[in-house]
C-alpha cells in the first residue's frame, strides 16, 4: 500500500523533491518536500519547508517531529546540516509548529528517522546544490568547478571563495534541483558522528520552555479531577467549600467526549494560579457514576486471561502439524506468561494551554503529535485543521503518552467556556489515574524439541486488550495484526500453531514505549530459556542452532532470513560483550536475550546477583544493530535508558485497579528505579552499520527483563514468569 504525504500543495512538480519511499511494516511511506514554502522571513535563501539562509550567513533549521528527550531535535537537523555542508555552530535549530508541510509529525514507533532522514537529507543537498550554482554563476564556471565546503563553497581552480550568506539571495532565484546528490558515507561530517546536543545548554541551566512554562497574557490556569472509570460520568457536585475563596475564577464541569482521544469528563477549576486551582479541586465533594466497568479489578483480571490462553482459543495461523511435532518430541516444555498494565509517568504531568476565539484556535502542548491535536480540536469546535494552531513546546518525557490529546481537548474546554486564554496541568495523581494503560496480558507457549536438538513445534496463545479497542470497543481480543510478532518470528518453526484468547478492555489501552514487544520479548526469551535447560543445552548454543536452522530453511527472499541474520549477530556480540561462559562466585548469573522490533536488533547479556529475596544488577551488555546510527552519544542514551526503564519495569512497576479504578496515585506506590538503582556498568554497541537507518526509542526496552529472568534463574533457579517479577512468586 502506498500513502503519500505532501507537505504544501499548489505548486508545479519543479516545486518539489520526488523522493522517499520507505517500507514501513507493511506500509509504504512517500514524503514529498515542498521546495517553496518559505517559513522565515522575506529575506535569504529558503528553497523547502527545512532550511533558511539568511544573508548574515546563519542556517535556520526546523525540525518537524517532536522532541522529548530523545534527542532527535539534534539527530535529524544534524543530517540536514550534513548535507548542507554548513558549520554547525552557525546552525539554529527551531521546533516546527503543527503543519502537514513538515510531513508526518506524529513521533512514535520509532519512526522518525525511519520515516524523515532521506527526505530531509535531501533538503539539505538541494539548498546545497543551489548555493553551488549560485557560486558557479558568480564566477562564470561549470557547477561541477565549484564545491561546498563548511559554510562556503570553493572554486576549484583557484583558491576563492564565497561564504553561504553572499550566495542567499542568488540561490534563492534559482530552481530548485528535483533529485540532488546525496553524500557517500565516507563524506558525511555530523552523520555517525558524536556531535552534541544543540540545546544542551538551554536543558543544563533550565531555559528551555516546556508545556508546563507557558505563559501567555491575561492567563488563567486550571487543575482537572476526571472520572475515575472509563465510561463512568458525574453524579453529583458540591462546590459550596470554595465559598468565599479569593481568586477562583470558575468551576467547569466537563463532559465525556467520547472520541478516542477525547476526554473520560470530571471537573475543573479555573484559578489565578496553578496552586491554588489544583487546592480548589481538591475541596469539592464530586460523587461519581462509575459505568459499566465499575467492577474491574485487575487482580482477578489476569487470572481470567491465564484461564483464556491455558485453554484453546480462537485460531490465528495453523501452519505444518504441530500435534504431530509435539508427539514426536524428545522434549517437550509448556509455561504461561503475565504482565501487568503500566502507566507512561514521564516526568512532566499532562500540560497544555489554549486560547479559543471566534476567529482562531491557539494551542501551546507538550506533545507528540500536532497533526493530530488539529484533526481532534477541529473536531471537537467544529472548525477546519487548518485553523487550530500548534506549537510544539519541549515535552519532559512521553513514553507514547502524550501522542493522546485529551489533556489538550479540556483546555480548549476550559478557554471556550470562560473566554480566555486557560493552562491545565494535571497533578501527578490525575497522570496516573487518567492515562492510557499499556496491556495486562497472559501468553501461553508449548513448543518441542526433536533428539537431534532441534525446535520443531510451536504453540501460542495469548490474550490482552489490543489498543484498536479505543477505536472499536467491540473488539475483544488481539488479532491477526497484533499477533504479527509471533506469526512472524524470526524462529521460522516449521509447525506454528497461534491462537487468540478473549480479553475485553476495561480501561483505555494506548501506546506505551515498545507496545506489544514488551510481552513478546518477555515470552519467548523466557521460554526459550527454560527450553534450552530442559533440553539440557547452554542456552547461547540453543539460540544460535534454532536461528541458524531458520536461515538454513528461509527462501533468499523471506524477510526471515534477514531477521533471523540480524538476530544472530547481535545474539552473537552481546554474548561476546558480556562474557558469557565465564565463570562467576555463587549467587551470580548470565542471561541472555535477544529480540527483533521496529526494523531494529537488540541482544542483552545481563549479569545478576541474587541475595535471598533482593536482585541486583552488576553489568549489562547491549548489541544493537538499527542500521546507520546518525549520533552514537544519543543512540547510547537510548538503550541506556532502555535499560533503566526495563529494569523497573521488571522488578516492581505495575499499575492496578480496584472497584474499576486506578489504585495507584504517586511514586509512591507507582515506584520508578531511581539513580542509585541503576546497574553500574552498560555497555553499548551498535553493528549492521551498513543497513539503512531504523527506529531506536523502543527496540531496546523488550530485551532487558527476559535477559534479568534468566539472569535470576542461573543465579538462582528461581524462574520468574510474571512481569514484574513482585507480581508472583518465582517457579
Amino acid at each position: 500500500m502506498s500513502a503519500t504525504r505532501l507537505l504544501s500543495g499548489g505548486v508545479s512538480r519543479r516545486d518539489f523533491i520526488k523522493h522517499s519511499s520507505l517500507a514501513i511494516g507493511g506500509l509504504t511511506v512517500s514524503v514529498a518536500l515542498p521546495l517553496s514554502a518559505a517559513t522565515g522571513g522575506d529575506t535569504g535563501f529558503q528553497p523547502n519547508a527545512f532550511v533558511h539562509v539568511a544573508p548574515d550567513g546563519t542556517v535556520t533549521l526546523w525540525c518537524g517531529r517532536c522532541e522529548m528527550g530523545q534527542g532527535i531535535s539534534t539527530a535529524l537537523p544534524a543530517a540536514v546540516a550534513d548535507e548542507l555542508e554548513a558549520d554547525w555552530a552557525r546552525v539554529t535549530v527551531l521546533q516546527a509548529d503543527g503543519d502537514k508541510k513538515y510531513g508526518p509529525q506524529g513521533t512514535g514507533g520509532s519512526r522518525s528517522i525511519n520515516i524523515m532522514l532521506e527526505p530531509m537529507r535531501q533538503a539539505g543537498a538541494a539548498a546545497r546544490e543551489m548555493l553551488v550554482a549560485a557560486a558557479a554563476q558568480a564566477w562564470g564556471l561549470a557547477a561541477t568547478d565549484c564545491y561546498a565546503d563548511n559554510h562556503v563553497v570553493r572554486n576549484r581552480q583557484d583558491d576563492r571563495e564565497l561564504g553561504y550568506g553572499e550566495l542567499a539571495d542568488a540561490a534563492a532565484a534559482l530552481p530548485v534541483p528535483e533529485e540532488p546528490a546525496l553524500k557517500s558515507k565516507d563524506e558525511f561530517r555530523y552523520i555517525g558522528k558524536p556531535l552534541p546536543r544543540h540545546d544542551q545548554d538551554e536543558v543544563v541551566v533550565g531555559t528551555r520552555v516546556y508545556g508546563a512554562d507557558v505563559k501567555l497574557p491575561s492567563m488563567k490556569y486550571a487543575a482537572i479531577r476526571h472520572v475515575p472509570v472509563m465510561g463512568g460520568s458525574l453524579k453529583s457536585l458540591d462546590k459550596s467549600a470554595l465559598t468565599g475563596i479569593d481568586g477562583i475564577t470558575a468551576v467547569v464541569e466537563i463532559p465525556r467526549y467520547n472520541k478516542p482521544f477525547g476526554t473520560l469528563g470530571g471537573v475543573a477549576v479555573v484559578a489565578d494560579n496553578t496552586w491554588l486551582a489544583q487546592q480548589a479541586v481538591g475541596k469539592l465533594d464530586i460523587e461519581w457514576e462509575r459505568g459499566p466497568h465499575g467492577d474491574y479489578d485487575t487482580d482477578a483480571y489476569k487470572q481470567e486471561l491465564v484461564r483464556n490462553v491455558e485453554a484453546p482459543g480462537e485460531a490465528v495461523l495453523d501452519r505444518g502439524d504441530v500435534d504431530a511435532a509435539f508427539e514426536n518430541a524428545t522434549v517437550r516444555h509448556a509455561a504461561t506468561y503475565v504482565g501487568g498494565h503500566l502507566s507512561h509517568s514521564p516526568m512532566e504531568p499532562m500540560a497544555s494551554a489554549a486560547w479559543v476565539t471566534d476567529e482562531r484556535c491557539e494551542i501551546w502542548a507538550s506533545t507528540q503529535d500536532p497533526q493530530g491535536i488539529q484533526n481532534t480540536i477541529a473536531d471537537y469546535l467544529g472548525r477546519q485543521p487548518e485553523d487550530i494552531i500548534v506549537h510544539v513546546m519541549m515535552a519532559g518525557g512521553a513514553f507514547g503518552r502524550k501522542f493522546k490529546c485529551d489533556y489538550v481537548t479540556e483546555a480548549v474546554a476550559l478557554s471556550k467556556a470562560i473566554k480566555a486564554p486557560v493552562q491545565l496541568t494535571w497533578s501527578r495523581e490525575e497522570d496516573t489515574r487518567t492515562g492510557y494503560y499499556h496491556s495486562c496480558s497472559a501468553q501461553h507457549i508449548e513448543a518441542g524439541v526433536d533428539a537431534e536438538g532441534n525446535l520443531t513445534g510451536w504453540l501460542h496463545r495469548a490474550a490482552f486488550p489490543p489498543i484498536s479497542s479505543l477505536f472499536d470497543p467491540s473488539v475483544t481480543r488481539p488479532g491477526e495484526s497484533e499477533l504479527a510478532q509471533v506469526t512472524g518470528h524470526p524462529y521460522g518453526v516449521p509447525n506454528l500453531r497461534v491462537e487468540s484468547g478473549e480479553s475485553i478492555a476495561h480501561t483505555r489501552i494506548g501506546w506505551y514505549r515498545a507496545v506489544y514487544d514488551i510481552f513478546w520479548g518477555f515470552a519467548f526469551n523466557v521460554f526459550t530459556d527454560e527450553l534450552a535447560h530442559k533440553a539440557g543445552a547452554d542456552p547461547l548454543a540453543f539460540y544460535r542452532r534454532i536461528y541458524e536452522r531458520s536461515l538454513a530453511t528461509a527462501p533468499s527472499d523471506e524477510p526471515r532470513r534477514e531477521q533471523a541474520q540480524r538476530s544472530l549477530a547481535v545474539l552473537n556480540k552481546a554474548a561476546e560483550m558480556g562474557e558469557w561462559g565465564r565463570s562467576l562466585p555463587d549467587g551470580h548469573g548470565l542471561g541472555l536475550a535477544v529480540h527483533h522490533s521496529y526494523h531494529s536488533y537488540t541482544a542483552m547479556a545481563v549479569h545478576a546477583e541474587v541475595q535471598g529475596d533482593e536482585i541486583h544488577v552488576h553489568r549489562v551488555d547491549c548489541a544493537v544493530d538499527c542500521g546507520l546510527v546518525l549520533n552514537p552519544d544519543i543512540a547510547t542514551a537510548q538503550m541506556e535508558g532502555a535499560v533503566v526503564m526495563g529494569l523497573g519495569l521488571a522488578l516492581r512497576t505495575e499499575l492496578k485497579f480496584k472497584d474499576g479504578a486506578v489504585v495507584n496515585s504517586n511514586f509512591h506506590d507507582y515506584p520508578v528505579l531511581r539513580i542509585h538503582e541503576t546497574p553500574p556498568v552498560i555497555n553499548v554497541a551498535f553493528i549492521g552499520q551498513d543497513y539503512r537507518s531504523t527506529g531506536l526509542g523502543e527496540p531496546g526496552v523488550p530485551t532487558f527483563a527476559p535477559a534479568l529472568s534468566n539472569a535470576v534463574f542461573a543465579a538462582s533457579g528461581k524462574r520468574y514468569r510474571q512481569v514484574p517479577f513482585a507480581a508472583a512468586e518465582p517457579v
